[in-house]
């Protein structure tokens, strides 16, 4: 492998609030070595450490790098790999903007601070994952996405870990109709989780859901907190759903929003409006991870 590689840099806490903005808060609690921001110098710097070896290792192994933040749009034409340096969120991130011919490499900047499920190499290991990568000879694995329609209109097809639907207060409760196989049911609960494989260990199963093999394109639905105030449990609140069928819901919410990997990605949902949810003829293909789950 030759050519470029577009590097997605997290920006961290400390960067941000203390570099960037100054904010007197974080500054004072720092300062008093407040235990609320114990960890945020150390993985700071722990971040930064992580960058000066990716662009080192990089430039060893011959791949040109160009930087972008997380949040900037970048293109992937003609890039031989994508690198996240940061944590999962940042790979979620950045993974929207991928499409299905260009793998991306993890790199957990602050392990001893973010899971980093997704991540294939850490600052120790970047050398030699980067080496294997050039030889044709770094474990990957292909991960299936979630699409997702807004009255028949593309919202996104890159949707790796999950789709939370529910009322934009977490204190309300979400009303909508669910329809699966034939089946439709009218719901209130504390909304629902939708996604792929790759989700399944995170939001899904902290909801009560399966843990799927990494490899499967299957897409799994669990509803949170069914609500059945006359005794009539629900009958459709965990679902497993698969390639080639799809899950619809109808909106009886004015108020109600679709998250996206996280919390920064908000779709308004308007009342009697349309989702469906189906696996995406888009998959991810990650570098450093197998379908047993370990590193490579």
């Amino acid at each position: 492998m030759s050519g470029r590689a577009l590097v997605v840099v997290k920006r961290t806490s400390f960067q941000r609030s203390v570099e960037e903005e100054r904010d007197p808060r974080i500054v004072a609690l720092l300062d008093a070595g407040d235990p609320a921001v114990a960890r945020m110098r150390g993985a700071h710097e722990a971040h930064l450490r992580a960058l000066d070896a990716v662009s080192q290792g990089l430039a060893r192994v011959g791949l040109s790098a160009v930087i972008v933040g997380p949040s900037e749009a970048f293109d992937t034409t003609g890039a031989a790999v994508v690198v996240t340096v940061g944590g999962d969120g940042t790979l979620l991130t950045a993974s929207h903007q991928v499409g299905a011919g260009v793998p991306v490499l993890g790199v957990n900047s602050a392990p001893d601070h973010s899971v980093g499920f997704f991540c294939g190499a850490d600052a120790s290991t970047v050398d030699g994952v980067l080496a294997r990568l050039v030889a044709d000879d770094l474990p990957r694995i292909v991960l299936t996405r979630l699409e997702v329609l807004r009255d028949g209109a593309l919202v996104s097809r890159h949707v790796l870990n999950d789709a939370l639907y529910c009322h934009e207060s977490p204190a309300a409760t979400s009303r909508y109709l669910l329809s699966f196989g034939g089946r439709e049911e009218e719901q209130r609960s504390s909304g629902f989780w939708i996604g792929p494989a790759a989700g399944s260990t995170a939001a899904q199963r902290s909801a009560g859901g399966d843990v799927l093999p990494l490899d499967s394109d299957e897409l799994q639905l669990v509803v949170r907190e069914p609500y059945t105030p006359y005794g009539r449990p629900l009958v459709i609140t965990k679902l497993r759903v698969p390639r080639g069928e799809r899950v619809q819901i109808r909106s009886k919410m004015h108020e109600a929003r679709l998250f996206l990997d996280g919390p920064a990605e908000r779709v308004a949902v308007r009342f009697g409006e349309l989702l469906t949810f189906s696996a995406s003829d888009e998959p991810l293909t990650l570098l450093g991870m197998r379908a047993d789950r370990t590193k490579g």
